[in-house]
């Protein structure tokens, strides 16, 4: 394969892009995204390289969301732009009640072949109103599919699944890793939901994680490193489907774990991934697994707070540390 380096935005972009070449019945929906082009630039060109397929709205997520699974019920495949990750708190009936009910409900005759997309997480002095990572809502909500990537690889072949699939799939970008740059290949590519990846190999521990967390645990495995610790970063990628082949593979190698992830702890992600490694992989653990994740206030404005607030690369490599003790 020919690969390129893309940003994660332009990866975006270039993934729309193909599937509306390839499909009429996808279009992109939100606010301000023809006007603007999106708040992070991501739908820059295709409102004229596709007429009337890139539609503006009112600033209602109610509306929006709505206007998605309608067309998604008739045939369509929406791609629901949402801004930031938090307003989907007003889109909650259409989300959790209707698009996830609705093919389980109609005995699978009728299907919701949506993407809802939504930049999350902090970092940005945006407060409690833009900040959060809600993604554990929508894994505890039967009838949704959850991708949090990082990559831009892998946003480029999650996106392109995601339009594809007949159910609807929640799909979080966080908002510090839009310029973020990796290598992309020219060619078509898909890459499965539910299929995680190793992206550091190690022998010592295994960092789960996944989105902006799975950079942090790689500049925490790399300053270990230099001390004979080898951390091996196990980035999900699909937070439902959950891989458990591929973490059960790694658990069996290192013995020990952290999960990680920008969201509150408290119920998180990484709850239920130690609750499942205990669960069926007990044996296999020589540490109790350790959970690394945001305190459970809500985001201060302040910088210094917010970075207090949040865990970082020093978090995980403290965990990391802990564990091997």
């Amino acid at each position: 394969m020919i690969s390129r380096e893309l940003t994660n935005t332009e990866a975006m972009a270039e993934a729309l892009r193909e599937e509306m070449t390839r499909d009429p019945s996808v279009f992109i929906i939100g606010e301000d995204i023809v006007a603007h082009g999106g708040i992070f630039g991501q739908f820059r060109g295709l409102p004229e390289a596709f007429p009337g397929r890139v539609i503006d709205t009112p600033i209602s997520e109610t509306c929006i969301l709505g206007a998605g699974l309608g067309a998604a019920l008739t045939g369509m495949r929406p791609f629901v732009d949402l801004h930031f990750a938090d307003f989907m708190t007003t889109a909650m009936d259409e989300i959790a009640n209707q698009a996830a009910k609705i093919r389980y409900m109609f005995g699978g005759q009728a299907k919701v072949p949506m993407v809802i997309w939504a930049p999350d997480g902090a970092g940005l002095s945006a407060a409690a109103h833009h900040s959060q990572s809600l993604e554990a809502w929508f894994v505890h909500t039967p009838g949704l599919k959850v991708v949090s990537p990082c990559f831009p690889y892998d946003v480029k072949g999650l996106i392109k699944t995601a339009i594809r699939d007949e159910d609807p799939v929640v799909f979080f970008m966080h908002k510090k890793i839009f310029g973020l740059k990796g290598h992309v290949p020219e060619e078509e590519y898909l890459i499965p939901l539910g299929k995680g990846e190793i992206k550091r190999e190690g022998r010592h521990v295994t960092v789960i994680s996944y989105s902006i967390a799975v950079l942090h645990a790689l500049e925490a495995a790399n300053r270990l490193a230099s001390e004979g610790v080898e951390v091996e970063v196990l980035d999900l990628r699909t937070l439902w489907p959950l891989d458990m082949e591929l973490i059960a593979q790694s658990v069996s190698r290192t013995h020990r774990v952290v999960v990680a992830h920008e969201a509150c702890i408290t119920c998180g992600v990484g709850a239920e991934v130690a609750a499942r490694i205990q669960e069926e992989l007990f044996d296999e653990l020589d540490a109790p697994v350790l959970r690394v994740g945001a305190k459970r206030v809500p985001h201060p404005f302040s910088p210094p707070l917010e970075r207090f607030v949040i865990p970082s690369s020093q978090t995980i490599e403290d965990a990391i540390r802990k564990v091997i003790e």
